[in-house]
């Protein structure tokens, strides 16, 4: 086959059309080097992803401090808090701390 007739194929036609070298270089050039390429629209994505999921967590642990702090209200359940958490006492108490062996005994 001389180099004639292989340019006269159909698909080596159009591989070599300008427009479509042109085309081909933009669309390499915009996925991959350009400041807003897919590669950096997927960093985004993935950034933004784990940004919401932070938001949800945090916006869960507001509810559960505000009821909390409703919870605190109550004179009752403010002392039993003080006392669990904080390991408070009245005057004239004693507070015994019974801790059990978490290890595997061998």
């Amino acid at each position: 086959m001389t180099l004639i007739q292989f340019k006269n194929k159909p698909m080596v036609k159009i591989i070599t059309n300008k427009y479509i070298v042109i085309f081909s270089v933009f669309i390499v050039w915009m996925l991959f080097f350009d400041e807003n390429s897919l590669l950096n629209h997927m960093e985004f994505n993935n950034e933004i992803e784990k940004l919401e999921n932070e938001k949800e967590y945090y916006k869960s642990e507001i509810y559960l401090d505000s009821v909390l702090i409703n919870k605190l209200k109550n004179k009752k359940e403010l002392e039993k808090f003080a006392r669990e958490e904080y390991k408070m006492k009245k005057e004239n108490e004693d507070i015994y701390l019974i801790e059990y062996d978490t290890l595997a005994k061998k």
